[in-house]
């Protein structure tokens, strides 16, 4: 995609993404293609391929290029796969799974920001993705099961209804802990059995909803 920031997207993904263990080939190709800086606002374009997150209104943030490619492949997606995303903010990490996998259904509750995601959507003919309005902790569960599920906000607790709409076998990150500070953790769904191990310590936004904070 010529668009004037081919370069410092390579070169992000090569002086931030592949020093840091950032090794499946579909998530780098992802990362590669997708244009970050159509999902910011335009005055914070030229910071879009830094490495960091950036604000997108409303309280909520776009997550650094890292964070989205780290969580991106612990889901260890398949071609064929259909994910849950919750917190759709601008939109970014959904396009980068849409460029994977083969459906993605994604979760906001800030109703601007989805608007705003669904036209980022429409820009880049992103037609495998589906989105809603609602509170993403108690997941989607009319597309159920779902091979994977990723939240980009961090709660108190992982929420039962997205254990329960997990497939089998199945792949969960999330980010778990207090308001400050959370433990990215994998839950790994098999044989009935689920297990978890953390991958990193992140700080997230909050995830608000009847399964996760109560409030802001």
């Amino acid at each position: 995609m010529r668009d004037g920031y081919q370069k410092a997207r390579t070169r992000m993904v090569e002086e931030q993404l592949i020093p840091r263990g950032i090794v499946d080939p579909n998530v780098l190709a992802a990362m590669a293609a997708v244009p970050r800086h159509f999902f910011v606002e335009e005055a914070l374009r030229p910071q879009a391929y830094g490495d960091f997150p950036l604000p997108i209104g409303e309280g909520q943030t776009i997550s650094q290029p890292y964070i989205v490619a780290l969580m991106t492949q612990l889901l260890e997606l398949k071609k064929t796969d259909r994910v849950l995303e919750i917190g759709t903010g601008c939109g970014y990490q959904s396009a980068i799974l849409a460029a994977i996998c083969r459906r993605v259904y994604t979760v906001e509750r800030i109703k601007p920001l989805l608007a705003r995601a669904r036209r980022n959507f429409d820009r880049l003919q992103l037609f495998n993705i589906l989105s809603k309005a609602d509170d993403g902790t108690a997941g989607w569960a009319e597309h159920a099961p779902f091979d994977a599920i990723i939240v980009t906000a961090g709660g108190p607790r992982i929420p039962q209804p997205l254990v329960e709409q997990l497939a089998d076998p199945g792949t969960m990150v999330i980010p778990v802990g207090d308001r400050d500070s959370q433990a990215l953790t994998v839950i790994k769904k098999a044989e009935g059995e689920i297990s978890s191990r953390v991958a990193e310590y992140v700080r997230f936004v909050k995830l608000v909803g009847a399964h996760g904070w109560q409030s802001e």
